[in-house]
């Protein structure tokens, strides 16, 4: 991806585990007579070998178009936040655009740096989870909304909970700016998160990148250093390292054109992002007919 190479997509289909395991031993006793002196000698010998096989299927068609090519849905990508991960971090991988804000881009054109609000607002939503005063769930049309009770649709419903309860003056300060970059009414507690452009008050459109756009984005930004960072931003999501020769405790390395490109394992903000960007994909790949590999193991 960082030299604009065609990608491929494989999913594991099938796991084999074979492996042998061996044991000899042998014992010799010889009761000599005469100047031949008694003796006695025991042998043994043993060995192991493993041999695994993978059988890998190349992804196409619809399954590729909707595991790599169609924008993330929000409400895939939100929830992830509950679980732990750092806001900021995952709305600057997955979002492309939040309440018209523009997050920046490797691949050029007029937005390329993005918006100074955009990296204001991740700051403020990151302070705020930080602080227990937001929220995100995922909810069905059934079950309506907490503005509305009138309001049904089709699709999931993305909701994010800001608390006003919050006492502490850098968090009613973080609910004021979130609420002022993306015009939310204060008078709303949840707000609805919508994939587009255009919004209202009490709904939050969020356009979302793809699995290939976020693998482009990240590999491009590598490419090209010269893509300034701006809102407090100054450090590349994932920062790669080239050279003749990676360290022996690299995190990970791959040697391209001569040239050797790798992570290395004291760096944790790359690896957080990579991992990130793994269970995006591992997300993405998920459907009513996906089947877990399988492991088969001889008992003989």
């Amino acid at each position: 991806m960082r030299f604009a190479d065609s990608p491929s997509f494989l999913t594991v289909s099938s796991i084999i585990a074979a492996y042998t395991f061996d044991a000899t031993g042998g014992a010799t006793l010889n009761a000599g007579s005469g100047s031949v002196l008694n003796y006695a000698q025991a042998t043994g010998s043993v060995s192991y070998s493993n041999h695994p096989t993978f059988t890998f299927t190349p992804t196409t068609g619809d399954a590729y178009a909707s595991a790599y090519i169609r924008p993330l849905s929000p409400t895939l990508v939100l929830p992830l936040a509950e679980s732990g991960m750092p806001i900021d971090l995952l709305l600057r991988i997955t979002a492309q655009s939040i309440g018209g804000l523009q997050n920046g881009t490797a691949l050029g054109g007029p937005n390329a740096s993005g918006s100074p609000d955009f990296f204001l607002l991740l700051q403020a939503l990151r302070r705020l989870q930080m602080a227990g005063e937001l929220n995100i769930e995922s909810r069905n049309a059934d079950q309506g909304d907490t503005n509305d009770k009138s309001k049904k649709g089709n699709a999931d419903k993305g909701g994010v909970f800001m608390t006003r309860s919050g006492t502490n003056k850098q968090t009613v300060d973080d609910l004021t700016l979130v609420r002022k970059l993306l015009h939310l009414s204060p008078k709303m507690k949840t707000y609805e998160i919508v994939y587009g452009q255009s919004s209202d008050h009490d709904r939050i459109p969020m356009v979302t990148r793809s699995v290939l756009g976020i693998l482009t984005d990240l590999g491009t930004g590598a490419t090209k250093p010269s893509i300034g960072l701006i809102g407090g931003e100054t450090r590349p999501m994932i920062v790669v390292k080239v050279g003749e020769k990676p360290p022996q405790d690299a995190y990970v390395d791959v040697l391209y054109d001569k040239s050797n490109y790798w992570i290395d394992r004291s760096d944790f903000d790359s690896k957080y992002a990579f991992t990130i960007v793994q269970n995006l994909m591992a997300l993405a790949e998920v459907t009513d007919t996906a089947k877990a590999p399988v492991v088969t193991i001889p008992a003989n």
